[in-house]
């Protein structure tokens, strides 16, 4: 029998084609030709209803880090706030105050949440909608955050450092579908259509202590993790990292892709800067999640701070 073979080359070009996500059809979200909320819409009334009954104890947990100016930035963004004029004693009972002013990428720094309108696959966004249809200058006409609503969802948290004994994974590790497959069965839990997914890697821990190391680079899902994430209709996955895809993606020239399949491809919002710290510490795997982005009109991200209770 004659042997061929295949030049690796070939080879891999055909991984590279496997990995790259595909831009979206028009018209091509479940929920319709029109839809601008994604899967949010996994999140039903009975679902909210089984989030509320998780509620034991009372305890709550902020996901979110603090705003300030000294906290880890990436691609050349930035945060400031000034109090730029004192309100002096007004009335006869002498009411005073001051007001602040914000300058900084408002969705994009800190605890970030990134809607449907934030990243796309060339130049098509979620549902097919192409970037000349609906950016502008002063917003976006489709897709933007006002959109979303309210999630409160059923919220796990998969310790992926715990997994792999450590208290914080390395730089460039990728998480895989079977990194989470195994996080599941070792806490014993299953992922329900609906649910906000969690994962702690530990690289947290370096916020406010080194941010050079934590801005550098990442430990994070890639492509296959994202795709098991998405076929179990989730409506919701975040980090302790600044990006949740892991980074540099272990094929050079990769930006980013688990994003590509979680947004445009499919609907699935990220939040990005997590505190898990709290719950990975306490050991609390499962919990009621409940996060409210801005409403606001045209935005692609918006700032806030996430709560698990328990």
């Amino acid at each position: 029998m004659k042997l061929h073979s295949i030049p690796l080359f070939a080879v891999a070009g055909l991984l590279l084609a496997q990995e790259l996500p595909q831009p979206p059809r028009r018209g091509s979200s479940r929920w319709g030709k029109d839809d601008q909320r994604g899967a949010i819409q996994y999140i039903t009334p009975e679902k909210t209803i089984e989030a509320a009954r998780l509620i034991r104890t009372g305890q709550f947990y902020s996901l979110g880090r603090v705003y300030e100016e000294a906290m880890p930035n990436v691609s050349g963004r930035s945060y400031t706030l000034i109090i730029p004029m004192p309100n002096p004693p007004v009335g006869k009972n002498r009411i005073s105050g001051h007001d602040e002013f914000v300058a900084t990428q408002i969705g994009q720094v800190g605890t970030q949440f990134d809607g449907l309108g934030h990243v796309g696959i060339g130049d098509t966004f979620y549902n097919g909608n192409e970037r000349k249809d609906f950016v502008t200058y002063k917003g976006l006409t489709k897709l933007g955050i006002e959109n979303v609503g309210v999630f409160f969802t059923r919220g796990i948290l998969l310790n992926i450092a715990a997994l792999k004994g450590k208290a914080r994974l390395e730089k460039g590790y990728e998480i895989t579908d079977a990194d989470l497959k195994q996080a599941l069965d070792r806490q014993g839990l299953k992922v329900r259509s609906g649910d906000a997914v969690l994962i702690h890697t530990g690289w947290g821990s370096l916020w406010m202590v080194d941010n050079a190391l934590y801005t550098s680079g990442q430990p994070g899902i890639g492509v296959p993790a994202a795709r098991f994430l998405v076929s179990q209709q989730i409506s919701l996955v975040g980090s302790d990292n600044w990006g949740v895809d892991v980074h540099p993606h272990p094929t050079p020239g990769l930006m980013y892709p688990a994003h590509q399949v979680l947004i445009p491809q499919n609907g699935t919002y990220i939040l990005e800067n997590l505190d898990t710290s709290g719950l990975a510490r306490d050991k609390v795997q499962e919990f009621a999640f409940i996060f409210s982005p801005l409403r606001m009109k045209g935005a692609t991200g918006s700032p806030g701070n996430p709560i698990a209770v328990r």
